[in-house]
Protein backbone atom coordinates (compact mmCIF):
# COMPACT_ATOMS: atom_id res chain seq x y z
CA UNK A 1 0.00 0.00 0.00
CA UNK A 2 2.82 2.44 0.87
CA UNK A 3 4.80 1.83 -1.97
CA UNK A 4 1.42 2.34 -4.73
CA UNK A 5 1.04 5.41 -2.98
CA UNK A 6 4.58 6.44 -3.66
CA UNK A 7 4.36 5.84 -6.95
CA UNK A 8 1.88 7.42 -7.55
CA UNK A 9 2.99 10.61 -6.02
CA UNK A 10 6.19 10.37 -8.05
CA UNK A 11 7.57 13.13 -10.15
CA UNK A 12 7.25 11.39 -13.83
CA UNK A 13 8.73 12.55 -17.39
CA UNK A 14 5.21 13.06 -18.52
CA UNK A 15 4.82 15.68 -15.63
CA UNK A 16 8.12 17.15 -15.88
CA UNK A 17 7.02 18.09 -19.70
CA UNK A 18 3.74 19.23 -18.88
CA UNK A 19 5.10 21.69 -16.41
CA UNK A 20 8.27 22.41 -17.85
CA UNK A 21 7.25 26.14 -18.86
CA UNK A 22 5.90 27.36 -15.54
CA UNK A 23 9.46 25.21 -14.08
CA UNK A 24 11.91 27.70 -16.00
CA UNK A 25 10.13 30.47 -15.14
CA UNK A 26 10.51 30.14 -11.59
CA UNK A 27 13.96 29.29 -11.99
CA UNK A 28 14.45 32.30 -13.71
CA UNK A 29 12.42 34.19 -11.45
CA UNK A 30 14.48 32.84 -8.20
CA UNK A 31 17.84 33.39 -9.98
CA UNK A 32 16.61 37.28 -10.44
CA UNK A 33 16.21 37.41 -6.56
CA UNK A 34 19.80 35.95 -6.26
CA UNK A 35 21.53 37.79 -8.56
CA UNK A 36 19.88 41.26 -7.91
CA UNK A 37 21.79 40.82 -4.28
CA UNK A 38 25.20 41.28 -6.05
CA UNK A 39 24.00 43.49 -8.29
CA UNK A 40 25.90 46.97 -8.46
CA UNK A 41 22.60 49.51 -8.81
CA UNK A 42 24.12 51.03 -12.56
CA UNK A 43 23.50 47.47 -13.55
CA UNK A 44 19.78 46.88 -12.31
CA UNK A 45 19.04 46.42 -15.80
CA UNK A 46 20.40 43.38 -16.20
CA UNK A 47 17.12 41.81 -14.05
CA UNK A 48 14.99 42.93 -16.75
CA UNK A 49 17.21 40.95 -19.38
CA UNK A 50 17.45 38.16 -17.47
CA UNK A 51 13.46 38.08 -16.96
CA UNK A 52 13.55 38.01 -20.51
CA UNK A 53 15.27 35.48 -21.15
CA UNK A 54 13.31 33.33 -19.06
CA UNK A 55 10.66 34.06 -20.99
CA UNK A 56 12.15 33.02 -23.59
CA UNK A 57 13.13 29.60 -22.51
CA UNK A 58 9.94 28.76 -21.13
CA UNK A 59 8.16 29.79 -24.79
CA UNK A 60 10.84 27.34 -26.22
CA UNK A 61 9.02 24.78 -23.93
CA UNK A 62 5.64 25.78 -25.16
CA UNK A 63 6.90 25.79 -28.82
CA UNK A 64 8.27 21.91 -28.00
CA UNK A 65 4.78 20.86 -26.42
CA UNK A 66 3.15 22.86 -29.54
CA UNK A 67 5.06 20.55 -31.69
CA UNK A 68 4.70 17.55 -29.82
CA UNK A 69 1.39 18.00 -30.33
CA UNK A 70 1.17 18.25 -33.88
CA UNK A 71 3.33 15.89 -34.61
CA UNK A 72 1.29 13.71 -32.66
CA UNK A 73 -2.00 14.16 -34.69
CA UNK A 74 0.02 14.07 -38.01
CA UNK A 75 1.27 10.62 -36.78
CA UNK A 76 -2.54 9.91 -35.27
CA UNK A 77 -1.55 9.30 -31.95
CA UNK A 78 -2.69 9.98 -28.74
CA UNK A 79 -1.04 13.24 -27.27
CA UNK A 80 -0.21 12.88 -22.86
CA UNK A 81 -1.47 15.71 -21.38
CA UNK A 82 -2.25 15.04 -18.11
CA UNK A 83 0.17 15.41 -15.06
CA UNK A 84 -0.03 15.50 -11.44
CA UNK A 85 -2.97 13.24 -11.03
CA UNK A 86 -5.26 14.43 -13.21
CA UNK A 87 -4.83 17.91 -12.02
CA UNK A 88 -2.76 19.44 -14.35
CA UNK A 89 -4.30 19.27 -18.02
CA UNK A 90 -1.82 21.08 -20.85
CA UNK A 91 -4.36 20.73 -23.89
CA UNK A 92 -4.29 22.75 -26.82
CA UNK A 93 -6.57 25.69 -24.84
CA UNK A 94 -3.85 26.01 -22.30
CA UNK A 95 -0.87 26.38 -24.90
CA UNK A 96 -3.22 29.03 -26.46
CA UNK A 97 -2.66 31.18 -23.15
CA UNK A 98 0.03 30.35 -22.33
CA UNK A 99 1.29 32.43 -25.38
CA UNK A 100 -0.65 34.81 -24.49
CA UNK A 101 0.69 35.26 -20.75
CA UNK A 102 4.48 35.47 -22.23
CA UNK A 103 3.93 37.86 -25.14
CA UNK A 104 1.61 39.71 -22.25
CA UNK A 105 4.66 39.71 -19.80
CA UNK A 106 7.49 39.89 -22.29
CA UNK A 107 6.23 43.62 -23.63
CA UNK A 108 5.67 44.74 -19.95
CA UNK A 109 9.57 43.79 -19.15
CA UNK A 110 10.35 46.00 -22.05
CA UNK A 111 8.11 48.61 -20.99
CA UNK A 112 9.29 48.71 -17.38
CA UNK A 113 13.20 49.09 -18.21
CA UNK A 114 13.05 52.55 -18.24
CA UNK A 115 10.18 53.72 -16.25
CA UNK A 116 11.71 51.82 -13.21
CA UNK A 117 14.69 53.82 -13.40
CA UNK A 118 12.77 57.08 -13.75
CA UNK A 119 10.20 55.99 -10.55
CA UNK A 120 13.87 54.98 -8.70
CA UNK A 121 12.38 51.82 -8.00
CA UNK A 122 14.74 49.26 -10.20
CA UNK A 123 14.27 46.47 -7.60
CA UNK A 124 14.96 42.87 -8.96
CA UNK A 125 11.92 41.52 -7.11
CA UNK A 126 9.78 43.83 -9.82
CA UNK A 127 10.93 40.99 -12.50
CA UNK A 128 10.79 38.20 -10.18
CA UNK A 129 7.23 38.88 -8.96
CA UNK A 130 6.12 39.29 -12.58
CA UNK A 131 7.59 35.80 -13.77
CA UNK A 132 5.54 34.57 -10.20
CA UNK A 133 2.64 35.95 -11.50
CA UNK A 134 2.87 34.43 -15.06
CA UNK A 135 4.01 30.86 -13.11
CA UNK A 136 -0.13 31.44 -11.38
CA UNK A 137 -1.76 32.16 -14.81
CA UNK A 138 -0.39 28.90 -16.36
CA UNK A 139 -1.76 27.18 -13.34
CA UNK A 140 -4.92 29.00 -13.92
CA UNK A 141 -4.91 27.89 -17.69
CA UNK A 142 -3.93 24.54 -17.53
CA UNK A 143 -5.46 23.43 -14.07
CA UNK A 144 -8.19 20.95 -14.09
CA UNK A 145 -8.72 20.22 -10.21
CA UNK A 146 -10.16 23.51 -8.26
CA UNK A 147 -7.10 23.39 -5.78
CA UNK A 148 -4.56 23.75 -8.31
CA UNK A 149 -6.90 26.49 -10.46
CA UNK A 150 -6.59 28.39 -6.70
CA UNK A 151 -3.08 28.13 -5.82
CA UNK A 152 -2.85 29.34 -9.70
CA UNK A 153 -5.43 32.42 -9.03
CA UNK A 154 -3.63 33.46 -5.26
CA UNK A 155 0.02 32.47 -6.58
CA UNK A 156 -1.25 35.32 -9.45
CA UNK A 157 -3.16 37.61 -7.38
CA UNK A 158 -0.59 38.04 -4.22
CA UNK A 159 1.94 38.99 -6.87
CA UNK A 160 0.10 41.32 -8.60
CA UNK A 161 -0.97 43.14 -5.17
CA UNK A 162 2.98 43.52 -4.46
CA UNK A 163 3.32 44.94 -8.35
CA UNK A 164 0.18 47.31 -8.04
CA UNK A 165 2.03 49.36 -4.95
CA UNK A 166 5.39 48.62 -6.13
CA UNK A 167 6.10 52.52 -6.22
CA UNK A 168 6.70 52.88 -2.27
CA UNK A 169 6.91 56.45 -1.82
CA UNK A 170 3.84 57.21 -3.86
CA UNK A 171 0.46 57.26 -1.92
CA UNK A 172 -1.98 56.37 -4.94
CA UNK A 173 0.08 53.36 -5.30
CA UNK A 174 -0.31 52.26 -1.89
CA UNK A 175 -3.49 52.78 -1.64
CA UNK A 176 -4.69 51.26 -5.15
CA UNK A 177 -2.29 48.19 -3.24
CA UNK A 178 -4.61 48.31 -0.31
CA UNK A 179 -7.68 48.33 -2.14
CA UNK A 180 -6.88 45.57 -4.46
CA UNK A 181 -5.45 43.10 -1.38
CA UNK A 182 -8.62 43.99 0.43
CA UNK A 183 -11.47 43.61 -2.10
CA UNK A 184 -8.79 41.08 -3.66
CA UNK A 185 -8.87 38.82 -0.74
CA UNK A 186 -12.59 39.17 0.17
CA UNK A 187 -13.27 37.75 -3.67
CA UNK A 188 -11.41 34.72 -2.90
CA UNK A 189 -12.80 33.88 0.02
CA UNK A 190 -16.12 34.07 -1.77
CA UNK A 191 -14.62 32.06 -4.24
CA UNK A 192 -13.18 29.79 -1.96
CA UNK A 193 -16.39 28.76 -0.72
CA UNK A 194 -18.27 28.26 -3.85
CA UNK A 195 -15.48 25.73 -4.77
CA UNK A 196 -15.83 23.97 -1.69
CA UNK A 197 -20.08 23.90 -2.05
CA UNK A 198 -18.77 21.88 -5.59
CA UNK A 199 -16.01 19.73 -3.82
CA UNK A 200 -19.12 19.00 -0.97
CA UNK A 201 -21.81 18.10 -3.26
CA UNK A 202 -19.35 15.95 -5.85
CA UNK A 203 -16.90 14.52 -3.48
CA UNK A 204 -14.15 15.48 -5.84
CA UNK A 205 -12.35 18.04 -6.45
CA UNK A 206 -11.51 17.29 -10.28
CA UNK A 207 -13.97 19.14 -12.76
CA UNK A 208 -14.87 16.52 -14.84
CA UNK A 209 -16.03 14.51 -12.34
CA UNK A 210 -17.77 17.86 -10.71
CA UNK A 211 -19.66 18.32 -14.11
CA UNK A 212 -20.31 14.53 -13.87
CA UNK A 213 -22.04 14.56 -10.39
CA UNK A 214 -23.70 17.48 -11.01
CA UNK A 215 -25.46 16.49 -14.17
CA UNK A 216 -26.22 13.29 -11.85
CA UNK A 217 -27.60 15.51 -9.25
CA UNK A 218 -29.48 18.11 -11.61
CA UNK A 219 -31.08 15.14 -12.82
CA UNK A 220 -32.93 14.15 -9.22
CA UNK A 221 -33.01 17.56 -7.97
CA UNK A 222 -33.24 20.12 -10.67
CA UNK A 223 -33.96 23.37 -8.51
CA UNK A 224 -31.50 22.53 -5.74
CA UNK A 225 -30.61 25.41 -3.44
CA UNK A 226 -27.01 24.32 -2.56
CA UNK A 227 -25.77 24.47 -6.05
CA UNK A 228 -27.80 27.99 -6.62
CA UNK A 229 -25.69 29.03 -4.08
CA UNK A 230 -22.74 27.04 -4.96
CA UNK A 231 -22.59 29.07 -8.42
CA UNK A 232 -23.32 32.03 -7.18
CA UNK A 233 -20.54 32.08 -5.25
CA UNK A 234 -18.28 30.84 -7.85
CA UNK A 235 -18.83 32.76 -10.44
CA UNK A 236 -18.98 36.32 -8.07
CA UNK A 237 -15.27 35.36 -7.46
CA UNK A 238 -14.58 34.67 -11.35
CA UNK A 239 -16.57 37.85 -11.95
CA UNK A 240 -14.42 39.88 -10.14
CA UNK A 241 -11.10 38.28 -11.42
CA UNK A 242 -12.24 39.72 -14.83
CA UNK A 243 -13.80 43.58 -13.69
CA UNK A 244 -17.25 42.50 -14.34
CA UNK A 245 -20.10 44.79 -13.03
CA UNK A 246 -20.64 44.81 -9.89
CA UNK A 247 -17.31 43.48 -8.82
CA UNK A 248 -15.47 46.07 -11.06
CA UNK A 249 -14.67 48.49 -8.46
CA UNK A 250 -11.38 47.57 -7.80
CA UNK A 251 -10.05 48.58 -11.30
CA UNK A 252 -9.85 51.64 -11.55
CA UNK A 253 -8.04 52.50 -8.45
CA UNK A 254 -6.07 49.92 -9.07
CA UNK A 255 -5.27 50.80 -13.01
CA UNK A 256 -4.40 54.84 -11.93
CA UNK A 257 -2.08 53.71 -8.32
CA UNK A 258 -0.13 51.25 -10.38
CA UNK A 259 3.47 51.44 -12.37
CA UNK A 260 1.80 52.23 -16.06
CA UNK A 261 3.57 49.32 -17.05
CA UNK A 262 2.11 46.96 -14.68
CA UNK A 263 -1.18 48.67 -15.63
CA UNK A 264 -0.59 47.17 -19.14
CA UNK A 265 0.42 43.56 -17.71
CA UNK A 266 -2.83 43.57 -15.63
CA UNK A 267 -5.22 45.03 -18.25
CA UNK A 268 -3.97 42.18 -20.53
CA UNK A 269 -2.28 39.00 -19.07
CA UNK A 270 -4.20 39.34 -15.77
CA UNK A 271 -7.54 39.43 -17.17
CA UNK A 272 -6.86 36.86 -19.77
CA UNK A 273 -6.04 34.90 -17.07
CA UNK A 274 -9.25 35.16 -15.57
CA UNK A 275 -10.75 34.21 -18.61
CA UNK A 276 -9.18 31.02 -19.19
CA UNK A 277 -10.13 30.39 -15.18
CA UNK A 278 -14.06 31.16 -15.84
CA UNK A 279 -13.85 29.27 -19.58
CA UNK A 280 -12.37 26.61 -17.85
CA UNK A 281 -14.94 26.03 -14.75
CA UNK A 282 -17.85 27.29 -17.00
CA UNK A 283 -17.73 25.39 -19.85
CA UNK A 284 -15.57 22.23 -18.61
CA UNK A 285 -16.77 22.06 -15.02
CA UNK A 286 -20.11 23.99 -14.64
CA UNK A 287 -21.54 23.25 -17.78
CA UNK A 288 -24.47 21.42 -16.74
CA UNK A 289 -25.93 24.04 -14.95
CA UNK A 290 -25.77 26.39 -18.27
CA UNK A 291 -29.13 27.00 -18.31
CA UNK A 292 -29.15 28.71 -14.68
CA UNK A 293 -25.93 30.82 -15.03
CA UNK A 294 -26.61 32.50 -18.97
CA UNK A 295 -29.16 34.74 -17.64
CA UNK A 296 -26.99 35.44 -15.05
CA UNK A 297 -24.45 36.66 -17.48
CA UNK A 298 -26.87 38.06 -19.39
CA UNK A 299 -27.68 40.77 -16.86
CA UNK A 300 -23.48 41.52 -16.41
CA UNK A 301 -22.78 41.83 -19.49
CA UNK A 302 -25.58 44.34 -19.87
CA UNK A 303 -24.35 46.22 -16.98
CA UNK A 304 -20.74 46.03 -17.73
CA UNK A 305 -21.26 47.34 -20.65
CA UNK A 306 -23.36 49.95 -19.11
CA UNK A 307 -21.13 50.90 -16.48
CA UNK A 308 -18.03 50.99 -18.40
CA UNK A 309 -19.11 52.61 -21.16
CA UNK A 310 -20.27 55.62 -19.41
CA UNK A 311 -18.19 56.09 -16.63
CA UNK A 312 -15.10 56.34 -19.19
CA UNK A 313 -17.07 59.38 -20.93
CA UNK A 314 -16.17 61.33 -17.39
CA UNK A 315 -12.54 60.78 -17.35
CA UNK A 316 -9.79 62.93 -17.46
CA UNK A 317 -7.36 60.56 -16.19
CA UNK A 318 -5.77 58.26 -19.30
CA UNK A 319 -5.12 55.50 -16.70
CA UNK A 320 -9.02 55.31 -15.60
CA UNK A 321 -10.53 55.79 -18.80
CA UNK A 322 -8.57 53.33 -20.06
CA UNK A 323 -9.51 51.06 -17.13
CA UNK A 324 -13.09 51.40 -17.73
CA UNK A 325 -12.68 51.03 -20.82
CA UNK A 326 -11.29 47.64 -20.26
CA UNK A 327 -14.32 46.45 -18.35
CA UNK A 328 -16.72 47.59 -21.26
CA UNK A 329 -14.91 44.75 -23.11
CA UNK A 330 -15.17 41.93 -20.69
CA UNK A 331 -19.02 43.15 -21.41
CA UNK A 332 -18.42 42.28 -25.05
CA UNK A 333 -16.52 39.27 -24.33
CA UNK A 334 -19.26 37.75 -21.91
CA UNK A 335 -21.70 37.96 -24.80
CA UNK A 336 -19.59 35.53 -26.54
CA UNK A 337 -19.65 33.06 -23.56
CA UNK A 338 -23.31 33.76 -23.46
CA UNK A 339 -23.70 33.21 -27.36
CA UNK A 340 -21.88 29.90 -27.45
CA UNK A 341 -23.30 26.09 -26.00
CA UNK A 342 -19.19 25.27 -26.04
CA UNK A 343 -21.19 21.80 -28.30
CA UNK A 344 -23.17 23.02 -31.55
CA UNK A 345 -22.01 26.58 -31.35
CA UNK A 346 -18.75 27.51 -30.39
CA UNK A 347 -18.12 30.58 -32.47
CA UNK A 348 -18.50 32.80 -29.12
CA UNK A 349 -15.81 30.70 -27.51
CA UNK A 350 -13.58 30.95 -30.50
CA UNK A 351 -14.64 35.36 -30.41
CA UNK A 352 -13.13 35.50 -26.80
CA UNK A 353 -10.06 33.81 -27.51
CA UNK A 354 -9.73 36.04 -31.03
CA UNK A 355 -10.30 39.08 -28.84
CA UNK A 356 -7.71 37.99 -26.17
CA UNK A 357 -5.10 38.37 -28.48
CA UNK A 358 -6.05 41.10 -30.34
CA UNK A 359 -6.92 43.24 -26.99
CA UNK A 360 -3.02 42.09 -25.90
CA UNK A 361 -2.02 43.88 -28.53
CA UNK A 362 -3.54 47.24 -28.73
CA UNK A 363 -4.65 48.16 -25.04
CA UNK A 364 -0.61 47.22 -24.27
CA UNK A 365 0.20 49.48 -27.15
CA UNK A 366 -1.66 52.42 -25.41
CA UNK A 367 -0.54 51.77 -21.78
CA UNK A 368 3.42 51.74 -23.65
CA UNK A 369 2.36 55.35 -25.26
CA UNK A 370 1.45 56.49 -22.22
CA UNK A 371 4.31 55.02 -20.12
CA UNK A 372 6.56 56.77 -22.40
CA UNK A 373 5.40 59.93 -21.62
CA UNK A 374 6.82 59.43 -17.63
CA UNK A 375 9.91 61.75 -17.14
CA UNK A 376 11.24 63.50 -13.72
CA UNK A 377 8.06 66.04 -13.22
CA UNK A 378 5.54 64.69 -15.23
CA UNK A 379 3.67 61.90 -14.62
CA UNK A 380 1.95 61.76 -17.97
CA UNK A 381 -1.17 59.88 -17.03
CA UNK A 382 -3.56 63.06 -17.75
CA UNK A 383 -5.24 63.82 -20.88
CA UNK A 384 -3.52 67.34 -20.67
CA UNK A 385 -0.59 65.10 -20.74
CA UNK A 386 -1.05 64.15 -23.19
CA UNK A 387 -2.54 67.13 -25.24
CA UNK A 388 -0.29 67.96 -28.41
CA UNK A 389 1.36 64.61 -28.41
CA UNK A 390 1.42 64.86 -32.12
CA UNK A 391 3.69 68.81 -31.72
CA UNK A 392 6.42 66.45 -29.60
CA UNK A 393 6.22 62.62 -30.96
CA UNK A 394 4.38 62.64 -33.55
CA UNK A 395 5.50 58.42 -33.89
CA UNK A 396 3.80 57.67 -30.47
CA UNK A 397 0.80 60.03 -31.20
CA UNK A 398 0.30 58.05 -34.81
CA UNK A 399 0.45 54.56 -33.15
CA UNK A 400 -1.97 56.01 -30.37
CA UNK A 401 -4.39 56.63 -33.30
CA UNK A 402 -3.67 53.25 -34.25
CA UNK A 403 -4.29 51.74 -30.66
CA UNK A 404 -7.61 53.90 -29.96
CA UNK A 405 -9.13 52.91 -33.53
CA UNK A 406 -8.51 48.82 -32.88
CA UNK A 407 -9.99 49.40 -29.17
CA UNK A 408 -13.18 51.01 -30.68
CA UNK A 409 -12.89 48.46 -33.79
CA UNK A 410 -12.38 50.17 -36.51
CA UNK A 411 -11.67 48.29 -39.69
CA UNK A 412 -8.71 47.12 -41.02
CA UNK A 413 -7.29 47.18 -37.33
CA UNK A 414 -7.01 43.93 -35.18
CA UNK A 415 -9.28 44.72 -32.92
CA UNK A 416 -12.43 44.92 -35.69
CA UNK A 417 -12.05 41.48 -35.80
CA UNK A 418 -13.01 40.52 -32.05
CA UNK A 419 -16.41 42.76 -32.04
CA UNK A 420 -17.50 41.14 -35.56
CA UNK A 421 -16.69 37.63 -34.09
CA UNK A 422 -18.82 38.30 -31.22
CA UNK A 423 -21.58 40.22 -32.76
CA UNK A 424 -21.32 37.14 -35.58
CA UNK A 425 -21.95 34.76 -32.69
CA UNK A 426 -25.28 36.61 -31.85
CA UNK A 427 -26.59 36.69 -34.79
CA UNK A 428 -25.81 33.23 -35.60
CA UNK A 429 -27.59 32.02 -32.61
CA UNK A 430 -30.39 34.79 -32.40
CA UNK A 431 -29.65 36.91 -29.98
CA UNK A 432 -30.12 40.45 -31.96
CA UNK A 433 -31.14 42.64 -29.07
CA UNK A 434 -27.81 41.84 -27.66
CA UNK A 435 -25.52 42.56 -30.40
CA UNK A 436 -27.55 45.34 -30.99
CA UNK A 437 -26.88 46.89 -27.71
CA UNK A 438 -23.04 45.24 -28.18
CA UNK A 439 -23.12 47.68 -31.68
CA UNK A 440 -24.79 50.88 -29.69
CA UNK A 441 -22.13 50.56 -26.62
CA UNK A 442 -19.15 50.55 -29.74
CA UNK A 443 -20.39 53.97 -30.62
CA UNK A 444 -20.28 55.41 -27.63
CA UNK A 445 -16.79 54.06 -26.95
CA UNK A 446 -15.72 55.68 -30.06
CA UNK A 447 -16.76 59.19 -28.90
CA UNK A 448 -13.98 58.84 -25.45
CA UNK A 449 -11.89 57.48 -27.64
CA UNK A 450 -11.55 60.24 -29.74
CA UNK A 451 -11.65 62.74 -26.95
CA UNK A 452 -7.80 61.56 -26.31
CA UNK A 453 -7.26 61.91 -30.20
CA UNK A 454 -8.71 65.01 -29.76
CA UNK A 455 -6.22 66.04 -27.31
CA UNK A 456 -3.41 64.31 -29.17
CA UNK A 457 -3.79 65.96 -32.34
CA UNK A 458 -5.75 69.14 -31.91
CA UNK A 459 -4.83 70.77 -28.73
CA UNK A 460 -1.48 72.28 -28.11
CA UNK A 461 1.25 70.96 -25.15
CA UNK A 462 0.97 72.09 -21.72
CA UNK A 463 4.34 71.03 -21.38
CA UNK A 464 6.68 71.89 -24.57
CA UNK A 465 9.62 69.43 -23.05
CA UNK A 466 10.14 66.55 -26.06
CA UNK A 467 9.29 62.79 -25.33
CA UNK A 468 12.30 60.71 -25.37
CA UNK A 469 11.77 56.99 -25.84
CA UNK A 470 13.90 54.26 -24.95
CA UNK A 471 15.12 50.98 -27.25
CA UNK A 472 13.59 48.99 -25.16
CA UNK A 473 10.32 51.09 -25.61
CA UNK A 474 10.48 51.29 -29.19
CA UNK A 475 10.89 47.48 -29.77
CA UNK A 476 7.44 47.34 -27.13
CA UNK A 477 5.29 49.93 -29.40
CA UNK A 478 7.15 47.96 -32.48
CA UNK A 479 5.55 44.40 -31.22
CA UNK A 480 2.41 45.91 -30.45
CA UNK A 481 1.94 48.33 -33.82
CA UNK A 482 3.08 45.01 -36.08
CA UNK A 483 0.29 42.97 -33.94
CA UNK A 484 -2.19 45.36 -33.96
CA UNK A 485 -1.97 46.01 -37.87
CA UNK A 486 -0.93 42.74 -39.15
CA UNK A 487 -3.69 40.35 -37.80
CA UNK A 488 -6.17 43.48 -38.52
CA UNK A 489 -5.06 42.88 -42.18
CA UNK A 490 -4.55 38.87 -42.21
CA UNK A 491 -6.44 38.04 -39.54
CA UNK A 492 -6.32 34.03 -41.32
CA UNK A 493 -3.61 33.03 -38.82
CA UNK A 494 -5.29 34.15 -35.87
CA UNK A 495 -8.53 32.74 -36.64
CA UNK A 496 -6.66 29.22 -37.45
CA UNK A 497 -5.18 29.49 -34.26
CA UNK A 498 -8.39 29.73 -31.89
CA UNK A 499 -9.61 27.42 -34.02
CA UNK A 500 -7.35 24.63 -33.14
CA UNK A 501 -7.30 25.61 -29.19
CA UNK A 502 -10.55 24.47 -29.48
CA UNK A 503 -10.27 21.91 -31.58
CA UNK A 504 -12.45 23.48 -34.30
CA UNK A 505 -11.62 22.24 -37.79
CA UNK A 506 -13.35 25.14 -39.50
CA UNK A 507 -15.82 26.76 -36.37
CA UNK A 508 -18.65 27.86 -39.49
CA UNK A 509 -19.07 28.12 -43.02
CA UNK A 510 -18.29 31.84 -42.45
CA UNK A 511 -14.88 31.28 -40.92
CA UNK A 512 -14.11 28.58 -43.26
CA UNK A 513 -14.44 30.68 -45.95
CA UNK A 514 -12.42 33.83 -44.42
CA UNK A 515 -9.43 30.89 -44.32
CA UNK A 516 -9.73 30.40 -47.65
Amino acid sequence: MTTSLTQSLSFSGTDYVLSLPMLLLTLFALGILMIDLILPKQWKQANAFVALAGIGFSAIAVVKLHLAYWIAEQQGLGVKNVGFMGTLLVDRYALYFFYLFLLGAAVAILMSIHYLEVEHENHGEFYALLLFSVVGMMCMAAGYDIVLLFIGLELMAISTYVLVGFLRRDKRSNEAALKYLLLGAFSSGIFAYGLSLFYGLSGSTNVGVIAQKLQENLAARPHDPVVILALLATATGLLFKIAAVPFHQWAPDAYEGAPTSVTGFMSVAVKAAGWAMLLRIFLWGLFPLRPMYVPLLIFVSIATMTGGNLAAITQNNLKRLLAYSSIAHVGYMLLGLIASDGQTNSTGIMAILVYLLVYTFMNLGAFAVITSLRRRNVIGDEIDDIAGLYFKAPTEAILMLVFLLSLAGIPPLAGFWGKYFIFLSLIQTGHYTLAAIGVLYSVVALYYYMRIVNAMLMRQPVEAAPVHTSPAMRLALTITAAGTVIIGLFPNAMISAANWSLGLAQGSQHMAALLR
